[in-house]
């Protein structure tokens, strides 16, 4: 059982991937006819590795419903790209088969001896091929799809491990045993997750009637075995021994865990160093490859020859030309999404958009969630007023995001100054209590006194409230006031700091805690974690600068070329041609090849702000800065002619 009483299905590991659906599990249908179907296939030495990874997943469906849904997936894929195979191989022209038997009669023994094949009997061969790659590649993405959730729990879990050593043991010195410890971290959704596998160990310890198995058994499933499954199994060993020896050893480790973390650290700083130099080769080669492209274009006719289409003829270099701007936001996307993984789970800061309209228009000023929303019909008034002044489509596309980008960024950043201000007096907060504490006042006093003889800025009305919350905390049930007071600070709080740091004060006090251990290791935390925080935003930095200093060199080489080079090769390609060469006098129009050149470094002035962005503080911030690059853009096209 869990421990809001719930049967907890997700702790079947794979020794019972093939034992029948429990009766307290309701399945849909669906659920139901794949389980029937596929089950079995659980057992096959196939998914022998998929096994092992599943258990670090942590997923809420047992493993052979797992394994049923991804095999009904990779049917039904299968048999959606048989069908669009059937029907091109049936519906292609004549000429395609003719040439299929050319070379069918080339390869066979007999030269000229192989006839036209059927058209049903190729779309057979086709439709197999492509149905049973298809089921394959599925099934092989199901179990990869294990081995990314086991990873990102195990990144997760030595992300957050030292600040739970760091907690456990400030509970250490309190009145509760190890499962209480344990319950504390389980329910501090700071913790990630590490709080999930507290949780786990609690559910199985409450199954098996003994916590020391439920250590036992989370450590053995965990992802992380090189760092949480020594942590439970030294946690379960010390615990025997006695609070002293646990207490010793939670200190121990916490330090241990720490350095571990830097080390952690250092590791990701090298690759993201690699992913910058790999970002700013794949951008800049696009726009160089579209410059050579162009100069080609001149003494190579077949680039500007005409290609049909659906949407209409068009050439080679076009097509190229607008696949490299499409290359190029996709690296963009993809180098700011790596950026935000390495960056720390604890770091990153989320906003939560009310559910009333009413309060997503009041709060818009100040939550970049509620921004996004409110100022969404920007979009349509950029873009509608660059479309009435006879710009491009391309270009009012362009307008209506930066119309958008630019004021939604602004309120982000304005919020982020505010949090930052709110963390950096925490820490004078956190140091003033704890010298009130350490002169014998209890936590209530502390606070009260505080609020009243010291001013912290942003964070004073936060601190005022929580004074009067703390005020009405007297009486039979003021451990559990004192709880939803400091619970209530954090969410008016709102960054990661306030729900780490005090956290540790709501459960070591509720635990009995001595109250000037408790601030003195609350001092020692919140100082290190504000010391993280400036760390990585000052480690981060070189990468908005990487991001700027990319797009701002590609838009000087467009315009280099424009004004220096783009001129001489249209009069070039207007010469007559002379013996050895083919000159197409109309490979070069200075209009056309403008309005291109502007397409790639509009895109990569985008994907840089993207990169740039999240290396600064997350997603609202990519969108102010490829905002603000890709208004730059503009202004410098426009200022030279270009747009």
């Amino acid at each position: 059982m869990s421990l809001d009483g719930e049967p907890n299905t997700g702790t079947r590991g794979a020794d019972d991937a093939a034992a029948p659906i429990p009766s307290s599990i309701r399945l849909s249908v669906i659920d139901r006819v794949l389980y029937t179907l596929f089950a079995r296939k659980a057992d096959s030495s196939r998914h022998a590795g998929d096994r092992e990874q599943y258990r670090g997943a942590n997923l809420s469906t047992g493993f052979d419903l797992y394994i049923a849904r991804v095999y009904g997936a990779a049917w039904a894929t299968a048999v959606l790209a048989v069908i669009p195979t059937l029907v091109l191989a049936l519906a292609a022209p004549a000429g395609v088969y003719d040439g299929l038997a050319r070379v069918l009669a080339s390869v066979s023994p007999v030269v000229g001896a192989a006839p036209r094949p059927p058209r049903l009997l190729v779309a057979a061969i086709l439709g197999t091929v492509v149905g049973l790659s298809t089921r394959r590649a599925v099934i092989a993405i199901g179990g990869r799809s294990l081995r990314w959730l086991a990873s990102a729990r195990r990144d997760d879990i030595e992300r957050t491990l030292p600040g739970v050593a760091r907690y456990l043991y400030a509970l250490s010195s309190g009145a509760d045993g190890p499962r209480a410890m344990l319950r504390k971290v389980a329910e501090n959704e700071a913790y990630g997750e590490s709080a999930v596998a507290a949780r786990n160990v609690l559910n199985t310890a409450a199954l098996t009637g003994s916590l020391g198995e439920g250590l036992r058994r989370v450590a053995r499933d965990t992802p992380s075995r090189d760092t949480l499954a020594p942590f439970l199994l030294k946690f379960r060993e010390h615990a025997d021994q006695g609070g002293d020896a646990l207490a010793n050893y939670l200190e121990l480790e916490a330090r241990m865990l720490g350095h571990r973390r830097s080390q952690a650290r250092q590791r990701n700083e090298g690759f993201l160093e690699l992913i910058a130099e790999l970002f700013v080769v794949l951008l800049v080669l696009p726009a160089l490859l579209v410059i050579v492209l162009t100069v080609m274009s001149v003494l190579a006719p077949g680039l500007s020859a005409p290609i049909p289409t659906p949407l209409g003829p068009t050439t080679l270099r076009a097509i190229v030309v607008y696949s490299a701007a499409g290359f190029v936001l996709l690296v963009g996307a993809g180098a700011a999404a790596m950026v935000g993984n390495l960056r720390p789970t604890e770091r990153k800061v989320t906003y939560s958009r009310p559910g009333s309209a009413l309060e997503t228009l009041r709060t818009a000023p100040t939550n970049p969630a509620s921004a996004v929303v409110v100022l969404a019909p920007l979009t349509l008034v950029g873009a509608g007023i660059s479309q009435a002044t006879g710009h491009h489509p391309v270009a009012s596309l362009l307008a209506g995001y930066v119309a958008w980008g630019v004021p939604v960024g602004a309120v982000a950043v304005r919020r982020a100054r505010v949090d930052d201000a709110k963390d950096r007096e925490i820490q004078d907060f956190v140091h003033a209590v704890s010298g009130h504490v350490g002169l014998g006042r209890p936590f209530s006093g502390a606070v009260s006194v505080v609020a009243d003889d010291v001013d912290f800025g942003p964070l004073q009305s936060d601190v005022a409230s929580l004074s009067f919350d703390l005020s009405l905390s007297d009486g039979p049930d003021g451990g559990d006031r004192r709880t939803a007071a400091l619970d209530r600070f954090v969410d008016r709080v709102g960054t990661p700091l306030a729900a780490q740091t005090m956290g540790l004060v709501t459960g070591a006090l509720d635990a009995g805690s001595d109250t000037e251990a408790v601030f003195e290791t609350l001092q020692t935390e919140v100082g290190q974690l504000y010391h993280e925080k400036r760390s990585l935003r000052s480690e981060l930095a070189v990468y908005v600068a990487v991001g700027w200093t990319t797009a701002l060199l590609v838009v000087g080489i467009v315009v280099a070329v424009d004004q220096y080079v783009l001129d001489g090769f249209t009069q070039l390609s207007s010469m007559p041609g002379s013996t050895g060469f083919a000159l197409d006098p109309n490979a070069v129009d200075p209009e056309r090849d403008r309005f291109r050149f502007a397409v790639v470094a509009g895109a990569t002035a985008i994907a840089a702000g993207w990169f740039a962005g999240m290396a600064s503080r997350g997603p609202y911030d990519a969108v102010l800065h490829s905002s603000l690059l890709g208004a730059l853009v503009a202004l410098v096209f426009a200022g030279v002619g270009m747009a």
